[in-house]
């Protein structure tokens, strides 16, 4: 089953549009960054999440992520799609903790490299490596 969501899945406050589709305004509540926190000191797994445990985790439920969509990328099961995600997203909230990073800042941090590699003018409809886009561009300029 492949979601078709509209403006009418979301909530009024929780709504934003990009070219025609709805986002929902989704932050990490602190009370969900808690209770990830409590599950695995409760566990006393802290010990386990080492960054190279916590990476390798992330790579692991990202590979069960994707088999979702292994032979059909059009009908797929959106409850085992959700729960892949959330797998993959307590890890990368794990690995922050680890790490002492604020994932606004690195996003932000990403966003603004990747702004500079990708300029709209080259890189609008294009899926190019950013290293090519400057080469067609160069081309293009000669």
């Amino acid at each position: 089953m492949s979601p078709a969501l509209d403006a009418a899945d979301f909530s009024a406050g929780d709504q934003r549009t990009a070219q025609g589709l709805a986002y929902r305004n989704d932050t990490m509540k602190q009370e969900t960054i808690d209770r990830i926190r409590k599950f695995t000191s409760d566990r006393d797994w802290e010990q386990f999440h080492t960054p190279a445990n916590l990476a390798k985790s992330i790579a692991i439920e990202a590979g069960e992520l994707l088999e979702c969509f292994q032979w059909n990328e059009t009908d797929f099961d959106v409850e085992h799609v959700s729960e892949e995600l959330a797998d993959v997203l307590v890890y990368c909230r794990n690995l922050l903790d680890e790490l002492g990073l604020d994932e606004d800042e690195i996003v932000n941090s990403k966003m603004t490299k990747n702004e500079a590699k990708y300029p709209p003018e080259l890189a609008r409809g294009s899926a190019a490596k950013y290293t090519e886009l400057k080469q067609q561009a160069r081309e293009e300029a000669e």
